[in-house]
């Protein structure tokens, strides 16, 4: 991909942290980590424990700062949080004193947005989401997957341009998580946006993507990665196509060869 064709770009990222005591060594997160991302694709990153994947979503983010190196949104080097990024925790976080829509209109409320354009943007959400009849419920009378799907509707809520996901079903039962799974790619085919997905499920990671990244152990490279050309919307039956099965196998095959690779270093 041609970096003048990229959305996102991780040109040469470094990324260190200081050790918690005074005088202990800092760890590479990321060693040179370079990835192109293009417009309205959806790629998922895979890899080890503590390889560096919530690490690069957190530079994306704007939460943290690279090392050395730069990430770029559309050429443009990311120096904080902004409002063309909605951001889906693994943890939904809602507020439990604010109902579903308030949890919603939240952001746009505080940026000042006219009450009449963010309600109704609101529950046209709600409604994407299957939440219509929820809208003055609060957060603990949903069950998990009704509070991410709250969560995502509040991502989106803003309109970003950038979708970043950090293990956003990872807490979820299997059956919620292929339910999600397939509202997240109806709600792409909707909105459109430009997907960072994180997770350690490699399934998931082929089934939603239209890429797959692999990851070294730490520090985190790029591995490898997979084209998944295989028309979206999906249905489950392509999780028994012979191109699932293909590179779900060559994934947990790149990814296990990692954690066996980091558990020998830990041993030796």
């Amino acid at each position: 991909m041609l970096a003048g064709e990229s959305k996102i770009s991780f040109d040469a990222v470094f990324k260190s942290y200081d050790g918690v005591r005074s005088g202990s060594q800092s760890t590479l997160a990321l060693d040179g980590f370079n990835l192109d991302i293009a417009s309205q694709e959806i790629v998922s990153i895979v890899g080890p424990t503590g390889c560096g994947k919530s690490s690069a979503l957190n530079l994306l983010a704007g939460f943290e700062y690279p090392s050395q190196g730069q990430v770029l949104i559309d050429g443009e080097s990311v120096i904080g949080p902004g409002p063309n990024r909605g951001i889906v925790f693994q943890q939904a976080a809602l507020f439990p004193w604010l109902s579903v829509i308030e949890n919603v209109t939240l952001g746009l409320k505080c940026r000042g947005v006219e009450t009449s354009i963010y309600v109704h943007r609101a529950r046209e959400l709600l409604q994407e989401v299957g939440l219509s009849d929820f809208e003055s419920h609060y957060p603990y009378q949903l069950s998990g997957g009704m509070q991410q799907r709250v969560q995502i509707a509040r991502a989106l809520i803003g309109e970003p341009d950038i979708l970043l996901m950090d293990e956003p079903f990872g807490a979820l039962d299997y059956q919620t998580r292929l339910l999600m799974q397939k509202l997240l790619l109806r709600l792409w085919e909707r909105f459109r946006p430009t997907i960072l997905f994180i997770t350690h499920d490699v399934g998931e990671a082929v089934f939603i993507s239209d890429r797959v990244i692999a990851m070294t152990r730490r520090p985190g490279q790029v591995k490898c990665e997979f084209d998944v050309n295989y028309p979206k919307p999906r249905d489950y039956e392509f999780m028994s196509s012979p191109e699932f099965i293909d590179i779900e196998r060559r994934l947990l095959m790149a990814v296990q060869s990692e954690v066996e690779n980091d558990e020998l270093m830990q041993s030796q």
